[in-house]
């Protein structure tokens, strides 16, 4: 549980919030009269170890299987990262807080968090979304990288 549980920790406090259509796949409409462009939508995964797996090149390998969250482990030509998911936000936050003693760095989306080495992370986060953050491993507060 140590590893599984420094996995997921870096992944609390943030999320990423955007802007998003109604289902359909489209961009939200534009207020009527408005003359500004509508505001690019970044992608971001949906909570589904499979799904983000696939979106990043990888068949995932399922290491976890609980109520309380999924997790499973990539090895791509990009590098190796966990993804864990989890049914509720409240049940990531948790998991991140406690995960945060260990540090580490982290994307982390609503729902989920993908664990690996910050180089790996950025080529996987275009195509996942999501907002990098690194545990310090001194408590439960992430710091964002920048990014």
């Amino acid at each position: 549980m140590p590893h599984t549980a420094r996995g997921v920790a870096a992944l609390s406090l943030l999320f990423l919030l955007t802007a998003c259509g109604g289902g359909d796949g489209k961009p939200a409409a534009k207020a009527s009269g408005s003359t500004e462009p509508a505001a690019a939508v970044q992608v971001v995964a949906p909570a589904k170890v499979e799904i983000i797996a696939g979106m990043t090149g990888c068949t995932a390998v399922i290491r976890i299987e609980a109520a309380e969250l999924r997790q499973g482990s990539c090895r791509t030509g990009q590098g190796d990262y966990i993804i864990a998911t989890f049914p509720k936000d409240s049940l990531k936050d948790t998991w991140l807080d406690a995960a945060a003693i260990y540090g580490g760095t982290y994307i982390v989306g609503p729902q989920w968090a993908v664990g690996g080495k910050v180089d790996v992370l950025k080529k996987i986060q275009p195509e996942i979304g999501g907002e990098i953050v690194q545990l310090t491993g001194s408590g439960p507060s992430p710091v964002p990288t920048g990014t």
